[in-house]
Formats: C-alpha cells, sequence, structure tokens
C-alpha cells in the first residue's frame, strides 16, 4: 500500500524532510497483462515481442521454480541493501536541514550552490552530491527506434529527445544491472508516436494507449519490478503537450509512477509529490551552443517585452491591454519587420513570459538566457526545480488579474532590488543550460536530480 505524504522532502520550507512511502508488491503475473494481449500483435514491430519459452508446460517445471525462487531472494537481499542505503542518504539530507548551515558547508571543485537562488544551499548541495554517488538508473532495452530510445533534439519539445540521447549514453548514472537500479526509465517518445503513429486526419489518440500499454505489459511480464513497487520507482520523461495524457491508459503510470513532464499542470492532476517539472527549452535549430548572454543593466532600454501569438487564456488577456499600445511595455503578436526578436530579449530589463495552450512556456527559458528578469503569467504550474530553486528571488510573478497594473509592478521595483535580481539570473542560468555531453549542475544533472528526489520519497517493502 502506498501511504499519504504530504511533500516531497525538498518542498517544505526546511528543504529537509524526507517522508516515505511504503510500496508493497502484486502478484507475478503482471499489472496489466489482460491488456496486453489485444495489442501485442500490433506492436511487435517496435516491441519485439517473442514468445516466452517459459510458458510451455514441461517435467522441468519445479527445478524452474526453485531456481527462480533463489533468483528472487538474491533480488530482495540487493534491494534491503539499496533501501538500506537511501535511508542513510535520507538521513544526511535530514541532518543538514537541521544543523547549523555554516558547519555543514562542503567542497566542491566546479560549483558551491548558494545564494537565495536556492530554498537551501546547503541541503540542495548534499543530496547532489549523494545523488552523484549513489543514484543509479536502468533503461529497458526493449523497444526500437525511433518510437524507443530516440527523438528530436530540437523545437519547443526539444529536451525530451536530448534527454533520451544522453541517458542512452550516460556512463555515471545509467547501470546495466537492473538489480543495483533506484529507479527505471521507460524510454518511449510521446513526441515520436505522434509525429509517426498519429493521422492528423483520422486523429485517432488511440494510438498512445496501444503503444504505451503495450509497451508498459511487456516489461511487466518480462522483468519483476514493475509488480514490485506497483511502477513507483519507473519514470516516463514528456515535453509534449499530450505527454500527460499518454500516462491515462496505464493506472498505475499515471496515478504511481514518476512522471517528469514539462506540462506540469496541477488542474490535470499534475502531483507534485511524485512528477517533477523541468523546463521546455525552444531549441530552433538543435545549436545548443552560443544561446546565453545579453546586454548589462545599464544598457537595457526597454522596461518590459513579449512576441508571441495569441492563443490560451491569459494571452488574450495579455493583449487586450498592452498589445501595442504602451512605449515601455512592448506586447506584440507579430514581431513587426527589423526587429530581432533575439535582441529585444537582451535589450529588456523583464520579460513577458505567459502561458499559452498549456502552462510550460519556452520563454521562461529564453529569458533566463538572456539575462532577462522573466516575468511569469501563469495559472496551476508548477515551476521546473521548485523543490530545490526559490524562483521568488528571480523573476516576478504576476496573476492575471493583475494584468492591467503589469507597468505599475514593474516600475515600483527598485533599481538595486532589479540589479540584484538579475544577478540571479545569471547565477541560475547553469541550470537550465543544455550541455553535450552533460557537465554538472546542468539542466540534465536537475532533471536526474528532481528523480532522485522522488525515489528518495518512498521505500519499497518487500
Amino acid at each position: 500500500m502506498r501511504t499519504n505524504t504530504n511533500v516531497i522532502g525538498f518542498a517544505v520550507a526546511s528543504f529537509a524532510v524526507v517522508s516515505v512511502v511504503v510500496i508493497t508488491k502484486l502478484s507475478s503475473k503482471g499489472l496489466y497483462w489482460s491488456y496486453f494481449s489485444s495489442y501485442a500483435g500490433t506492436w511487435t514491430t517496435f516491441l519485439r515481442v517473442t514468445s516466452d519459452p517459459s510458458s510451455s508446460q514441461t517435467n522441468s517445471a519445479f527445478p524452474s521454480f526453485i531456481a527462480d525462487n533463489r533468483a528472487k531472494n538474491r533480488r530482495d537481499e540487493k534491494l534491503e541493501r539499496l533501501e538500506a542505503r537511501l535511508d542513510k542518504a535520507r538521513a544526511l539530507i535530514w541532518e543538514a536541514g537541521r544543523t547549523d548551515n555554516s558547519t555543514l558547508a562542503l567542497e566542491d571543485a566546479d560549483y558551491v550552490p548558494h545564494g537565495d537562488i536556492y530554498r537551501n544551499a546547503i541541503v540542495f548541495h548534499r543530496s547532489y552530491l549523494l545523488m552523484e554517488r549513489l543514484f543509479k538508473i536502468f533503461i529497458y532495452k526493449e523497444g526500437e527506434p525511433p518510437i524507443f530510445h530516440n527523438g528530436h533534439c530540437k523545437n519547443i519539445y526539444s529536451l525530451e529527445g536530448i534527454f533520451l540521447s544522453l541517458m542512452e549514453t550516460d556512463t555515471k548514472f545509467q547501470t546495466w544491472d537492473p538489480d543495483e537500479a533506484h529507479v527505471f526509465f521507460l524510454p518511449f517518445s510521446v513526441v515520436m508516436i505522434i509525429a509517426l503513429l498519429f493521422d492528423p486526419i483520422i486523429r485517432d489518440k488511440a494510438v498512445l494507449e496501444r503503444t504505451i500499454v503495450g509497451y508498459v505489459n511487456l516489461i511487466a511480464h518480462r522483468y519483476p519490478y514493475w509488480n514490485r513497487s506497483l511502477g513507483a520507482d519507473h519514470f516516463m520523461l514528456s515535453c509534449h503537450d499530450w505527454g500527460p495524457r499518454a500516462t491515462w491508459y496505464v493506472p498505475q503510470l499515471y496515478f504511481t509512477s514518476i512522471r517528469v513532464l514539462c506540462n506540469a499542470n496541477t488542474s490535470e492532476h499534475f502531483n507534485p509529490k511524485k512528477d517533477a517539472s523541468f523546463p521546455e527549452i525552444n531549441l530552433v535549430t538543435g545549436e545548443i551552443t552560443g544561446l546565453t548572454g545579453g546586454l548589462p543593466p545599464s544598457n537595457r532600454t526597454i522596461l518590459a517585452f513579449f512576441a508571441g501569438a495569441m492563443h490560451g487564456r491569459i494571452r488574450p488577456v495579455l493583449f487586450q491591454h498592452w498589445k501595442e499600445k504602451d512605449k515601455d511595455v512592448l506586447v506584440y503578436e507579430r514581431l513587426p519587420e527589423g526587429l530581432s526578436y533575439d535582441e529585444m530579449l537582451k535589450k529588456s530589463k523583464y520579460c513577458i513570459c505567459p502561458s499559452g495552450h498549456e502552462v510550460a512556456s519556452p520563454r521562461i527559458a529564453e529569458a533566463i538566457y538572456s539575462e532577462c528578469v522573466p516575468v511569469l503569467i501563469s495559472q496551476h504550474y508548477v515551476l521546473p526545480f521548485s523543490d530545490v530553486l526559490n524562483w521568488d528571488s528571480f523573476t516576478i510573478q504576476v496573476s492575471v488579474s493583475e494584468i492591467p497594473n503589469l507597468k505599475k509592478i514593474l516600475l515600483g521595483i527598485s533599481d538595486d532590488q532589479y540589479v540584484r535580481m538579475q544577478e540571479r539570473v545569471k547565477q541560475v542560468q547553469r541550470h537550465f543550460v543544455v550541455n553535450d555531453p552533460p557537465k554538472r549542475y546542468d539542466v540534465f544533472h536537475m532533471i536526474i536530480h528532481s528523480i532522485w528526489l522522488r525515489r528518495l520519497n518512498f521505500n519499497i517493502n518487500r
């Protein structure tokens, strides 16, 4: 059974309380095998479904049972040792949150988290170093590209494909022994499923169901790990608008597993106790270098800037009050000819980041890259890495009802306060930058850390 918990440990004020959830097992027959039978024939190309020779009735059943039981006992012993190490990690993180911070500063050759951009820099640093030392991820090898183990690495959904690519080549966190894994990655790409299997004329969203239900049932049948935890130590990742929808069709994937989503919308049942938010980054060409930088505060002559299409519920309100109506708050649906979008970001003090159709917006990362203070206008959005980052220290958050007073709010911020916020934007930039190969504390590692936190929040009880 899964016991209730208030919030994940690092989301609380002390940034240190780690709640433990106990997971019990299911039948070894598999969670959704009854669903899988109707889809197996359709998806053999991508899933490489083969017959299970162990299913045949032979006279060797009893020796096979003994061997299976011994293997199970070995897995249980490894799980017990794994959970004991996680218990020690929880205790160390708890200690970091309850002890005088000045006595717990840890050395780090690359970077020591510090300052107001963090909820608790010491606790984050302790947790991060423990993650680097302990955390192991097993990637299921089943499934064929391009639907699995692959994804687009440019456009608005780029980070989904980049994460898949980097995980496949990772040697630090990836383990090839599933008994050593703390979490298990389901490497399907929602972007690729929609791009290759979804017919825009027929618009049959059941392709998501057929692919994902089939895949979960395949790994639940071949391996003992899904049923052991009800899927709680498994995670999927998607930046597609339909990422949450993709998990509807498997109840445990939806309610129990770790869902790492750009579209982190609590009104659509995103659950920050177990789900993790990561940023939407629009890599237009796929290039990841030369994207950061901007003018110093004294040369930023534009008070606030936004350019983008009108969709969703928030942008029409923004356009109603500010579209091409003010010389200081520049809001455009179409950027006038001769103006460069990137240059406008770099010349602006504040970059307006309203949600569109979905809560996530690539404009948040664009603002951070341009060293422009983000002005966040959203509803029900769980911000990326908010277990760790203190978003109030480097962004302005404006409610929809406050949009008419936007200019007054921004002009009410003193020059000194703005300069401090802009410096924090520059500091937090390292956590949103994409690197290949990844560098410590970058966006890849921050995503991994978010998953690590969710894994710390429960215990698998055999």
